[in-house]
């Protein structure tokens, strides 16, 4: 069955609410207006007591004997000069419930004195409870049928001046009927009032929420909408593109139909961005995909993967020559100059192109052998590339390895080895950096070097981060717990530093290990600044504002410029290993390595020097005020349950030496 909408749903249960709202409301007013008529009959019995009872009788008639005859007869005269109000009778009764008039009792005339005498149950209650000085009234219906008439008994107690407790009682009858009538007639006047009321109240309700509703579905869609769409061009972007991709592989390989795939780059649009400014950017990437949209049939997809690469998926296409001359035809969109706010600029881009099943026969192969024919053809600077597998010489067993690296994230292949950072000053253990390993079930330990290419190149350096900070995270929860506090730091590539919701990733990883401030430090590499300046830039503060101190990895061998280093929010240079390597025999890297880190000291950051292999360059380094070592020196990466161990050995050793720099000279 459909679901109903929101606003469906919230007619139909306001509307019942409404409607019981309603009838409860109808049927308050209706007690509240018999109430008001009781409490008026009550108040008319009260006037008849005190200004025709009580005046008649005298306290000494209500107990034992006979009430007199002439009482009875005032007492009837009164009844009878009120007859053509709406009093029915009255009776009189003792305080122990005995009745000794009744207004009805036509012997009350007959004699020198009456007693009626007995007990009716129907009103002994009431009568004993007015006695004890509660006033009372009960509604009742006499008459024969067809002319029977309603009535209210209002039991008033009677009391005398001077008396502590009521003497008896007395019952006025009066008529019901009018009063009746006349709440009937409020009823019927209120309902229209409260129905119109509840009506109007409803539809404020139902227009507020058919707004709300209308609201929240349009921004359900934009949201949907958003999901798939690039937010710049409004192209697919690689979700959607890769939904389509399946769909059409899946198609193809029933029909035996050819599928191709364009990857697209614009060459130097980084120049474009840090020359004429990111406005400008996007301005370009906007005209870009316009112009790409033209080359396209309604079935063909143009996407914008990120960045300045797009791809164009031809869900049908007849042969190789066809999407090669289309291919062309992609190249030719970049022959007329871009107008970026007047000023007219010449771009060019690289295109590699793949099918299936020509050149691969999933959807992962496929984008990955396109991939290939793009870097092809921008490292010859050919504009355009089909994919060759002469051209990809490593591309089955690099294919084999993409295909591997997948199942490891599902099969936990993937291990933390830790590598201890070293005080120069004091020998002491400051920290521990992360290092990623791959046990693969075949080939052993892979290198990072090997597979994380392969990652940034196919979109898995996400979920590799995200697995690599978990564990890392995890890992230093279980070291607090076991009383090792040390600071871990891991490394991220440059992609990463790119993704807009790293910060928010980080932050939630600290939450749920219950992890303080600065104990997890990221490193990031040069490269990751010289993409995206401005982007690395928030990101980092962003991260900075999170208490994540961060690092940059491997510096002197990237083009970082020292302008960037003063500026970017970072707390330590790490020195890479190819200046400290040969610096016991190299005296021109010792130079270097001296000015870097008086450099890193003069903009208030920590200096960290990597590959350290021996005591002699240990020893420089902290000569020459290096804050912090790395290297086989001390410790090979080991894994995280051999930390322990492996910090007990390094702290043993650093007493040792230490006892042995204190101990006495012997004369």
């Amino acid at each position: 069955m459909r679901r109903l909408t929101l606003t469906t749903t919230f007619a139909l249960v306001s509307s019942i609410a409404m409607a019981v709202l309603g009838v409860v409301l109808v049927l308050l007013s209706r007690e509240l207006l018999q109430q008001q008529a009781l409490t008026q009959a009550r108040r008319t019995a009260e006037a008849y007591v005190r200004v025709g009872v009580q005046q008649t009788t005298g306290p000494h008639m209500y107990g034992p004997g006979l009430i007199p005859a002439d009482v009875a007869r005032q007492m009837n005269e009164l009844f009878r000069s009120r007859a053509d109000s709406d009093l029915r009778a009255v009776r009189l009764w003792s305080a122990d419930g005995t009745l000794i008039f009744d207004s009805a009792c036509p012997r009350c005339l007959d004699s020198d004195s009456v007693q009626v005498g007995g007990i009716p149950d129907q009103r002994f209650e009431q009568v004993v409870g007015a006695a004890g000085g509660s006033l009372a009234a009960r509604v009742t219906e006499v008459g024969s049928e067809g002319q029977t008439e309603t009535r209210v008994d209002v039991y008033v107690p009677v009391r005398f001046e001077g008396q502590a407790r009521s003497s008896g009682v007395a019952e006025v009858v009066l008529s019901y009927d009018e009063t009746a009538a006349a709440v009937a007639r409020g009823v019927r006047t209120l309902v229209p009032v409260i129905a119109g009321g509840l009506l109007l109240l409803w539809l404020l309700l139902f227009r507020t929420v058919r707004r709300a509703s209308r609201r929240v579905r349009l921004q359900a869609h934009e949201n949907a909408r958003l999901a798939f769409l690039d937010p710049l061009t409004g192209l697919p972007n690689r979700r959607l593109l890769n939904d389509r991709l399946e769909r059409a592989c899946a198609i193809a390989t029933r029909t035996n139909q050819h599928v191709a795939l364009l990857l697209l780059d614009v060459d130097r649009f980084k120049e474009v961005n840090d020359t004429l400014g990111h406005p400008r950017g996007d301005s370009l990437l906007l005209q870009v995909a316009d112009r790409l949209r033209g080359t396209v049939r309604e079935s063909d997809t143009v996407s914008r993967l990120g960045g300045d690469e797009f791809a164009i998926l031809l869900p049908v296409v007849g042969s190789v020559e066809d999407a090669q001359t289309f291919m062309a035809r992609v190249e030719n969109v970049f022959a007329e100059p871009f107008d970026l706010d007047g000023l007219v600029l010449h771009v060019e881009a690289s295109v590699g192109l793949a099918l299936l099943p020509d050149h691969a026969d999933d959807v992962t192969t496929l984008m990955a052998r396109a991939d290939v024919a793009m870097y092809t053809a921008k490292a010859g600077g050919l504009g355009s590339a089909t994919y060759s597998a002469s051209g990809d010489g490593n591309s089955t067993s690099r294919l084999v390895l993409l295909g591997d690296l997948r199942r490891a994230l599902d099969t936990d292949q993937l291990r933390m080895h830790y590598q201890p950072k070293i005080d120069l000053r004091t020998g002491e253990v400051v920290g521990l950096e992360a290092l990623l390993r791959w046990s693969h079930p075949v080939h052993g330990m892979v290198p990072p070097g090997q597979f994380i290419p392969l990652a940034e190149q196919t979109g898995l350096m996400h979920p590799i981060t995200a697995r690599v900070l978990g564990m890392v995270c995890r890992q230093m929860a279980t070291w607090r717990d076991q009383g090792i506090e040390l600071a871990v730091a891991v490394n991220l590539s440059a992609r990463n530093l790119l993704e807009p919701s790293l910060d928010e990733m980080v932050a939630a990883l600290l939450r749920q290990h219950r992890l303080p401030r600065g104990v997890l430090e990221l490193e990031i590499t040069e490269s990751a600044i010289v993409e995206d300046p401005v982007r690395a830039a928030l990101m980092l503060a962003r991260l900075g504002d999170l208490g994540v101190p961060v690092s940059l990895d491997d510096f002197g061998i990237g083009n970082t410029s020292i302008s960037q280093l003063r500026t970017l929010p970072l707390t330590t240079i790490k020195i890479d290993r190819s200046f400290v390597t040969d610096l016991a025999v190299d005296a021109t890297g010792s130079v270097l390595v001296k000015a870097i880190v008086d450099l890193v000291h003069e903009f208030g950051m920590q200096a960290v020097a990597e590959g350290v292999e021996d005591n002699v360059t240990a020893r420089r380094l902290a000569d020459m005020g290096c804050d912090v070592g790395q290297g086989y020196h001390w410790s090979r990466p080991v894994a995280p349950e051999d930390v322990p161990t492996m910090l007990d050995r390094l702290a043993a050793a650093h007493d040792a030496a230490h006892r042995a720099a204190h101990a006495p000279v012997p004369s």
